[in-house]
């Protein structure tokens, strides 16, 4: 099993920043590609920001320019600094990880962490 953490979240001003940070551990040989996603209240799950092993990113318009993904493979962790927050980017915040162990792959979540942007 793979477990993800993640921590960061909390409650800013429409302007501010916050950095979340998600650490994997558990049954782990590799992991390839790690990723942010985020479900509003009534909304479905979007894609925030991935960023693969090697290093490469890629963003959901809406955050580009605001928001900076960010990987340390040796801690098995994945980070986010969000910057210029807005109101609109109040959510659950969820970690995603494709993990493999041996010839094992799997794909897994955190539990979320929330972010309330208040105008």
């Amino acid at each position: 099993q793979v477990q993800l953490v993640e921590s960061g979240g909390g409650l800013v001003q429409a302007g501010e920043s916050l950095r979340l940070s998600c650490v994997a551990s558990g049954r782990i040989s590799s992991i390839n590609a790690m990723a942010w996603y985020r479900q509003a209240p009534g909304k479905q799950r979007e894609l925030v920001a991935r960023i693969t092993r090697g290093g490469s990113t890629n963003y959901a318009d809406s955050v580009k320019g605001r928001f900076t993904i960010s990987r340390d493979n040796a801690k098995k962790m994945v980070f986010m600094q969000m910057t210029n927050l807005k109101p609109e980017d109040t959510a659950v915040y969820y970690c995603n990880a494709d993990v493999t162990y041996y010839t094992t792959y799997s794909n897994n979540w955190g539990q979320g962490t929330q972010v309330t942007v208040s105008s």
